[in-house]
């Protein structure tokens, strides 16, 4: 039998002014992932947070990102999964700051996600208050790279997330508490074309041009979007050449591709090359390179299951409850999804404007959030 999470509850339901608290204090922190030391800021107040909980921490340096973060507790057990990141969009200087009314906060990544950060931690102090941490089976996860598409930190979920019973991502919740159980794969993909250099006067029929190489390819790469299937490519930046009187002798483009099922992500990749070897002219040479890639969340039936049992918590809590539309941007708990672990994600707090200047929050969701996290938590302890 589960155990009566009403101890957690009701220490729960005063904490609102401490949560406000905490998300002010963490969104002060300036933590773009570019932002290393920041990052690291963000960490040292969760783990100070957390500090005297039945969770062994693991804190993983890295050469080119903040510290990533895995807590685990000593409950034996295939392991229940919370996923969450530290880091956030916003390079210092661009948009600061914390301030808050009545009903909403705003600042940069008041939404996408210390508002989750600050449910999972709440929900853990919660359920340790009653005794019940220390019997779940959990391992927590604050990565440094989300927003970067996670290149490094998908190594460390391969690690130590295969096998879990389940996952949940506290990204940022969506409008009627919806639980997101599919999401897009994408791959950041560099292209770069190669041609020959020369006076555009005097020696034009010496050069090989690689900026009409590079035009060829995008308008043949934008061309393999299917939306019917899914299949969406954007040329988002492009570069290339040295003077106005040179034929050019390199240029480069980033192109995003995304994608519903991940097979059609494979076989999209390897039309973009197939695009690159079409585009070349006499002389040039395109050369096509994966950067990065997060797989897509793909529903199952697990995955469906899973969102129903936590829907039965969130009613408990108030709040809504069903499943939310395809979204279009990755999250950690697909990298979780693609290791075969049942996987939901969007359980933080409502708001909107993530990766926008006007992020906010609705301060009134934090504490039913939480609560929505402590009873399906409690159900899973041993």
């Amino acid at each position: 039998m589960p155990l009566s999470p009403e101890i957690a509850l009701s220490w729960l339901a005063a904490q609102r002014p401490a949560m406000e608290d905490l998300l002010a204090r963490l969104v002060s922190v300036n933590s773009f992932t570019g932002n290393p030391a920041g990052v690291n800021a963000v960490l040292d107040v969760l783990l100070a947070e957390l500090a005297g909980l039945d969770l062994a921490p693991e804190r993983i340096p890295s050469a080119r990102f903040g510290d990533h973060l895995v807590l685990s507790t000593p409950a034996p057990g295939a392991p229940l999964l919370l996923v969450g990141h530290a880091d956030t969009v916003f390079p210092p200087g661009v948009f600061e700051g914390y301030s808050s009314d009545a009903t909403l906060a705003r600042g940069p990544g008041v939404l996408d996600m210390k508002g989750g950060l600050v449910v999972a931690l709440f929900a853990l102090r919660a359920l340790a208050r009653a005794g019940i941490l220390r019997r779940v089976p959990l391992r927590a996860f604050v990565v440094a790279d989300e927003e970067a598409g996670s290149p490094e930190s998908q190594g460390i979920f391969r690690e130590r997330a295969r096998g879990a019973q389940a996952a949940l991502g506290l990204e940022s919740g969506r409008a009627g508490d919806l639980v997101v159980t599919r999401r897009k794969g994408v791959a950041s993909v560099d292209v770069s074309a190669r041609g020959v250099a020369a006076h555009a006067g005097g020696d034009h029929e010496k050069g090989r041009n690689a900026i009409w190489a590079l035009a060829r390819f995008v308008d043949r790469a934008q061309a393999l979007t299917d939306y019917a299937r899914g299949i969406t490519v954007s040329v988002g930046r492009i570069e290339g050449g040295t003077t106005r009187n040179t034929v050019p002798a390199g240029a480069r483009c980033e192109v995003d591709l995304r994608f519903v099922a991940s097979r059609d992500g494979e076989e999209a990749l390897r039309r973009l090359e197939a695009a690159a070897r079409d585009a070349e002219l006499d002389g040039t040479r395109l050369e096509v390179r994966e950067v990065n890639a997060r797989p897509a969340m793909e529903r199952t039936e697990a995955s469906a299951a899973l969102a129903l049992e936590y829907g039965e918590c969130q009613r408990a809590a108030g709040l809504g409850h069903g499943e939310a539309p395809l979204s279009g941007g990755g999250s950690d708990a697909s990298v979780t999804a693609a290791l075969g672990v049942p996987s939901i994600d969007g359980l933080g707090p409502r708001g909107k404007g993530f990766h926008t200047l006007d992020e906010q929050v609705e301060l009134g969701s934090l504490v039913p959030k939480t609560e929505a996290l402590v009873r399906f938590l409690a159900r899973r302890a041993g």
